[in-house]
């Protein structure tokens, strides 16, 4: 990164406030390299770590993207949620924002088999088999799809596990981590103070309380993996250019 570049991503992480970490007496120790000092009993981030680690997970992410593999988002907190779905959702990425179901990893055959009973409502509303229920029974069905939604929705269209995971706060979602972990899934994460970052292979040490800093970080993993996908997708059609020369009869 030029040192221009790097003045500007300071000045962004610095304004969004990724620096703050949490009191010094909530502190993890694993975190003591990523730390720069403290104010007034709060620890302060170094902001030049955080840059080197983001840097490192947006070239890890762009490689997967590129690659054509998924990444898994997670973020249930509050003001996590809103923002996962709008910087994501344009990728194509899943994500889950509502409640991490256990077993949503280790035991994935269960949850296709949420997805596919969830087709299946969809469709018994196309085909019309839907007006032949009762009015009670047409409600039970469609809370159920609801509820299936509510948990499911953004993971519907991941028909394998996915090749990593991304986390915001691993205090909060250490079971999805842990799930991860288990599968040997490479994971991604934001690590504040009080978390342990030797537990995640990509940890970019930031605050992850605030809206602006979680906006920041996720929004700069979302451009890397478009980048990936941009790659992707112009390699693809070179390919088939040169596929499509190759068969074209040679001219006298």
């Amino acid at each position: 990164m030029s040192e221009t570049n790097h003045e500007q991503s300071f000045k962004e992480l610095l304004d969004a406030g990724v620096h703050f970490g949490h009191l010094k007496r909530k502190w993890n120790p694993n975190m003591a390299p990523f730390i720069f000092g403290e104010k007034k009993g709060i620890h302060i981030i170094d902001l030049n770590k955080t840059i080197y680690k983001l840097d490192e997970a947006c070239n890890a992410a762009k490689q997967i993207a590129r690659s054509g593999k998924k990444i898994l988002f997670v973020a249930t907190k509050k003001q996590a949620k809103a923002i996962v779905d709008e910087k994501i959702k344009p990728t194509g990425m899943p994500y889950v924002t509502e409640r991490w179901s256990g077993g949503m990893l280790t035991n994935f055959a269960t949850v296709r088999k949420a997805v596919r009973k969830m087709s299946m409502i969809d469709k018994m509303f196309e085909d019309g088999t839907m007006d032949n229920l009762s009015k009670r029974e047409r409600l039970q069905v469609s809370r159920q799809r609801a509820k299936l939604e509510k948990n499911l929705g953004s993971i519907a269209d991941l028909t394998r596990i996915p090749s990593a995971i991304f986390i915001v706060d691993i205090n909060r979602e250490n079971i999805a981590l842990l799930e991860a972990k288990k599968l040997n899934i490479p994971t991604f994460a934001m690590v504040d103070t009080n978390s342990d970052p030797t537990s995640v292979d990509f940890p970019i040490p930031a605050n992850d309380d605030a809206s602006k800093a979680i906006a920041v970080i996720v929004g700069k993993l979302a451009d890397a993996i478009m980048e990936g996908q941009s790659e992707r997708k112009n390699e693809k059609e070179k390919k088939a250019a040169v596929d499509k020369k190759k068969e074209e009869p040679a001219k006298a």
